[in-house]
This record gives C-alpha cells, structure tokens and sequence, in this order.
C-alpha cells in the first residue's frame, strides 16, 4: 500500500509480461507433447516413478486430468525436466508435501478432478540444450556494412561468440508492414469522462510505426558445431568465399550469400543468429534437427 503508484503499476506489469511467457513456454512444450502423439498414463502409485528407466531420465513431460463430468483428459502443466532427473521431478507432483503435489491432491479431494495423468518424452542433453536455444536464448541481430563494390554488403558478426563447441541457429525476419493506425482527427469521439478537456497528442513517430507483431524471426539452419567450435563455424558461414563453398554447406551459404547483393535502394534481409554452449560429448546423441522442427512447428529449409 505504500508503494508509489508508478513503481506499482510498473511491477504489476513486469509481473505480467513473465506470466505471459511462462504460458507460452508452456504452450509450446504442450504442443510438441501433443506433435508426438504420446499416450497418457493413469497415476496409481508412487511404484510407477520408482520404475529404472524413469529414475535417471531427462524429458519433457505434462500432468493431465479429467473429471466426472468430462472424460477428455486436460492439461493441467507441462514441462521439459532438463536439469532434474524425470522420476524425481514427476514425484514432486505427486507429494502432497511440495506444493506441486498439494494443488493436485486438494483438487481430487475436493472432486474438482476425477483421475490424475501424465505423459513423457525421453530426451537426450543435447536435446534439452536444443529446446532451450529455442525458448531461452534470445536472436542477436547480425550488421552488415554498407554497400562496397558496387552492390555487395558484408556481415559484422558480434563479438563474444564462444569459442567452444555447441549449437546455433540462422534465422531470418519476415515482416509484413500493417498499415498506420488513422490520425488521432479522423477517430470517432470518445464517450465523455472526467478528464474532458484533456487532449491526447498523437506522437510524431505514429505513422511511421511497424507493427512489431507482424515481424516474425523465420528458423531456417541449425548448425552443430562439434569438429569446430561455434566462433570457427559461424565466421564461415558469413564470411565464407563462394568459391570455397563445401557440399555440405552450399544451401545456407549460398543464401546468406545472395542476400549480401543487393539493388540500389534496397536493404537486404534482416539476419539473426543465436546460439548456446554444449559439451562435445553430447553433440553426436539425439535427432536435433527434427527435435527443433517439432518445437517450432515447420521445416527448417536449409537441413537436409
């Protein structure tokens, strides 16, 4: 209560923005639970999360439920266990002593719920390392320089690429400019309220606004970077010769390559990278390529 009302409503909303992105993380790890069209398992006892091949697993996995009136099975929460092996995370669920486990033994109770469910994904390291570049790890923009012969620009890729082998991925922006909202004259009137008389002044940036849902980051490679490291890898990617392309690589250099001759006037696309550490070890387990197509929904052009 005594906090100033700004700092409130700042926090209010910062508390918001996170509530927002942990639901569509979780939407998200719903929708790859549901891409692999895996079966639900009633929980009857704890037995079940002392079986051998869950005590020591990573995995993505979610908690169902129905109810007396409704069969279909809901999801109640979903997760990817990529720190915390499987069989001791889904036993903090069901422990009525962690608060995991008392928000669901208090809706059975009660009959809020009928039964209670799960379902599971085995994953590798790798794969965990994979998902979490995916939902964590933020694009990072890459510059370009102006126009030098003519009608080529260069990358300028960021410092503190490490130097350390991993995973990254290339993305593109595809931007579909909406038009301007109307000028603040052309709107209907507002009902009367008790600031009548106060003007809104249309900010002089408005007509040059982009709606920034419209702008959406395309994946379109994901690259190991297992013999090289991710610094090693990336500079060939975007600075690599037409001449010394490798058959492996044509199809990604090649694009970044036509994207740097550009016409007169004209931008060329906007290119994004992001990337994350993982131990070499662990690169060669797993199906990554098709582990981040499931994640985001669509093919990834330039993995063959």
């Amino acid at each position: 209560d005594e906090m100033p009302t700004t700092k409130r409503t700042l926090k209010i909303k910062q508390e918001s923005s996170e509530d927002t992105q942990k639901r569509d993380v979780m939407q998200n790890i719903m929708q790859i639970l549901e891409s692999v069209q895996l079966k639900w398992e009633l929980f009857q006892s704890w037995t079940d999360f002392s079986r051998l091949h869950l005590s020591n697993k990573l995995a993505i996995f979610g908690i169902g439920y129905n109810t007396r009136w409704k069969e279909d099975i809901r999801y109640h929460y979903a997760e990817i266990s990529s720190q915390v092996p499987l069989g001791k995370r889904l036993r903090e669920y069901f422990n009525s002593e962690k608060p995991e486990g008392r928000v669901i033994m208090t809706r059975v109770q009660k009959m809020n719920w009928k039964n209670v469910y799960y379902k599971f994904l085995e994953i590798t390291i790798s794969e965990a390392r994979c998902l979490e570049l995916h939902m964590e790890i933020d694009w990072i923009p890459i510059a370009h320089s102006k126009p030098t012969g003519g009608n080529v620009v260069q990358y300028l890729l960021p410092g503190g690429i490490p130097k350390s082998p991993g995973l990254y991925a290339i993305g593109y922006e595809e931007c579909h400019e909406k038009p301007p909202s109307p000028p603040a004259e052309h709107r209907p009137p507002e009902p009367a309220t008790d600031t009548q008389g106060e003007l809104e002044v249309p900010s002089p940036r408005a007509s040059l606004r982009v709606d920034m849902e419209s702008a959406r980051i395309i994946y379109c490679y994901l690259g190991i970077a297992e013999v090289r490291t991710l610094q090693q890898c990336l500079f060939l990617h975007f600075q690599a010769n037409t001449k010394t392309f490798s058959k492996d690589w044509l199809g990604i250099n090649a694009f970044l390559s036509q994207n740097c001759v550009v016409e007169p006037g004209v931008s060329p696309k906007s290119i994004y990278i992001k990337f994350v550490e993982v131990e070499r070890d662990f690169l060669s387990a797993g199906s990554l390529v098709e582990c981040l197509e499931k994640a985001i929904g669509y093919p990834l052009k330039f993995n063959n």
